[in-house]
């Protein structure tokens, strides 16, 4: 029997251990709904975002192929079409580039990517443009899809086209694995630097 004047330290440990679990319960509890709660409030904005992303690219392609027949007959062979509607280029000394944009396939985006890029030399100020990937054939579009981290001038013979390249582009003289078109409001673009961007497919 327990005198009046001892402490049943086991039933206390026992208490706190059950208080503690508890406790443990109850943050774990609001963590998840407080996570659910965020994952509802953006979640839709993401889906917004992307549908956006989606809108532009396909204004941006539109746009192009208006003022560019031969952008237009490399769309119309291409296996795929990798469209980035607005890359934002800034720095000072360093600086980078980046933007998102959509992968289409029979005209149905089948995903949606990244593009980023840094770059070191004088610069300054900032600039957007867009600019489009024509994948010509099944293989490269395949090996694109499979990779992880894909990088303009590794891999694959990528050919830049500017305005006056594109005048005589059709069909039957498109002969590399890749085409890239740069443009901007006005139309084909020449002296963006492309090469080492590095493009990552985005979650859905």
């Amino acid at each position: 029997m327990q005198s009046p004047g001892s402490f049943n330290f086991l039933n206390i440990n026992f208490n706190l251990k059950e208080y503690d679990m508890s406790r443990y319960f109850s943050v774990t509890r609001t963590f998840f709904i407080l996570m659910a709660v965020f994952i509802g409030l953006i979640a839709p904005r993401l889906a917004v975002a992307q549908s956006q992303i989606e809108k532009d690219s396909r204004a941006a392609l539109k746009s192009l192929y208006d003022g560019s027949p031969g952008a237009k007959a490399l769309g119309a062979k291409a296996r795929g079409i990798l469209a980035f509607p607005n890359v934002v280029k800034a720095g000072l000394v360093v600086g980078g580039q980046g933007g998102d944009g959509v992968l289409l396939m029979n005209d149905k985006v089948v995903d949606h990517y990244n593009t980023a890029a840094v770059s070191v030399g004088l610069q300054a100020g900032a600039q957007s443009f867009g600019y489009v990937l024509f994948f010509m054939s099944d293989k490269v579009l395949n090996d694109f899809r499979a990779s992880k981290n894909f990088e303009i001038g590794v891999g694959p013979n990528i050919v830049i086209v500017d305005a006056g390249a594109a005048k005589d582009l059709n069909t039957e003289t498109a002969k590399a694995d890749v085409y890239a078109m740069i443009f901007d409001q006005k139309g084909l673009m020449a002296g963006i630097g492309l090469q080492g961007s590095k493009i990552t497919k985005l979650k859905r």
